[in-house]
């Protein structure tokens, strides 16, 4: 047998382990994990959460750096810019109050924080009065340039909050400059949607908080409203503008000065026994020089004999008083004012003249509080003001034509649509102003009394309200009226609305001599 070298047999020695080399090497190796499935959001959710991320970066943005430092006239000021449902200019005045204006509907606010005087400036004004002809142009220019500084300030501060919140939670670089990007187009449309609904003549009725609430005092009286709207412009202007003097009568602010052209009139009503009330009707008499008060019922709550007493402050506050009855005044309660001085009842249509107005009206056909009579509701109401509107028809025909009906239920005041002027009425606890079908202003007035002993079942008190009435002298037309409000049992605060009639709106035609004072006249 020939023999095999020793090199071949030493290389197939090697055969043998080579599978087992191999599966010892593969052996080694794990096997490649099975793929899982990773569950995507839905897009609704997606873009819900990329929305709230840009409306809260938004946000952090304007409260961090969206404000700008602005010298208007004497004044330092701070601009800013803040989301809101409603829109409209807030204006601060510490520690004066504040005053709210309807300029534009969109959902940011302008608010104007009026921080402090500059004392030189101030001091400027006072060495050189001449100055103060040419500060309305400047107050102008001061604040223009305030509002560019802010716009491109906000610009930079809502995309820089957006951004910075965006990259901060999905932590994607293009997630986050979308972020940025969707708040920049936010701001642009609602800075767009402000500017198409700007109302520039929104300060001709502003509405005041505070100490301000005193304000509407100083603009003048009902005639220099309709025909002098220039000077009442710049009469609330210079409540902002001319802080030094505000802020010289923090404690005595003006009262409202006396005009032979003006009667003004303060329409209460359902004070239901609140002795605070009479004190809150006295200040405002002494301090609007009301010529007239008129109460449009549900002055008792019970109307009892032992309520009586509760009336007797009516005889000093200071200006006569009209009175018609409510469902909560009874017959005692009317006998018993009957025979109170500086009083004036008036019931089944009677007219009678006071201040230079005729008034009429009619005491309510039902009084509830008694459980021994059956209510007649609505239709009640609706005879007793077509009776009221008959009286109005027979004074008109006997050249004795009625300027303010009165009666307690609306129900029964809009009865008298198209045969006076203006009617008066309360009973529902919250202000109206309504321009019935043929031309009758109706006011319902809400509760001076702040509902009474009805404020403290509700988990929140019912503001007292009431307001002034501004008629002209001559025509006996109401010309303009400021809404009153208080915070209800334990609040101080206090909101006076100051309101135009139609007609008498900047750019209004000139009403028709034959309709109805009060009655709208298209408005260019």
């Amino acid at each position: 047998m020939a023999r095999v070298p020793a090199a071949v047999t030493k290389a197939l020695g090697h055969l043998p382990r080579a599978p087992r080399a191999l599966a010892r090497r593969y052996a080694t190796r794990r096997p490649s994990p099975t793929p899982e499935l990773v569950t995507q959001p839905h897009p609704w959710t997606r873009a819900l959460g990329l929305v709230t991320v840009v409306l809260l970066g938004t946000w952090l943005g304007l409260l961090v750096v969206g404000n700008v430092r602005v010298p208007v006239g004497p004044m330092n000021t701070t601009m800013t810019l803040r989301p809101s449902v409603t829109g409209g200019t807030k204006i601060n005045v510490s520690p004066l109050g504040a005053l709210q204006l309807d300029s534009h509907i969109a959902p940011v606010r302008l608010d104007v924080n009026v921080d402090q005087l500059d004392p030189v400036r101030a001091q400027a004004l006072v060495d050189h009065p001449e100055r103060l002809s040419g500060l309305q142009d400047e107050v102008a220019q001061d604040v223009t340039d305030g509002t560019r500084d802010l716009a491109v300030r906000s610009c930079v501060a809502v995309v820089t909050g957006a951004t910075a919140l965006g990259l901060a939670v999905y932590r994607r670089p293009r997630r986050a400059l979308a972020a940025g990007g969707l708040a920049l187009t936010l701001l642009a449309a609602s800075g767009g949607t402000a500017y198409a609904t700007w109302n520039p003549e929104s300060v001709l009725e502003p509405k005041f908080s505070g100490l301000l609430s005193s304000a509407p005092s100083l603009v003048g009286n009902a005639r220099s409203i309709v025909t002098e709207f220039d000077v009442y412009q710049k009469e609330l202007a210079r409540l902002v503008t001319n802080v030094t003097k505000l802020y010289d009568a923090t404690s005595t602010l003006p009262a409202y000065a006396p005009d032979p052209t003006t009667i003004r009139v303060l329409h209460v009503s359902d004070i239901h026994l609140n002795p605070a009330s009479w004190k809150i009707i006295a200040s405002l008499v002494d301090q609007y020089k009301v010529d007239v008060i008129v109460d449009s019922g549900d002055t008792m709550d019970h109307g009892t004999a032992a309520e009586n007493g509760f009336l007797d402050p009516i005889e000093n506050l200071g200006a006569p008083y009209v009175w018609v009855r409510g469902n909560h005044d009874s017959r005692v309660t009317q006998r018993y004012l009957e025979g109170l001085k500086n009083v004036h009842v008036l019931d089944d249509g009677e007219a009678q003249r006071i201040a230079g107005l005729r008034f009429a009206g009619i005491g309510d056909p039902q009084f509830t509080p008694d459980r021994s009579q059956i209510a007649g509701g609505d239709a009640a109401n609706e005879l007793a003001g077509a009776r009221l509107a008959t009286s109005l028809r027979d004074q008109k025909a006997a050249g004795t034509p009625v300027d303010v009906a009165i009666a307690h239920e609306p129900v029964a005041a809009r009865q008298t649509d198209g045969e006076v002027p203006l009617a008066l009425a309360g009973h529902i606890h919250h202000p109206e102003m309504e321009l019935l079908p043929y031309g009758t202003r109706l006011r319902v007035e809400g509760s001076t009394g702040g509902s009474g002993l009805r404020a403290i079942e509700g988990k929140h008190p019912d503001p007292i309200q009431t307001s002034i009435l501004y008629f002209d002298r001559d025509t006996r037309r109401l010309q303009a009226w400021d809404e009153i409000e208080l915070g209800g049992l334990g609040l101080t605060t206090a909101e006076v609305s100051r309101h135009l009639v139609e007609e008498n709106q900047p750019g209004a035609t000139e009403s028709p001599t034959n309709s109805p004072a009060g009655s709208p006249t298209p408005t260019p």
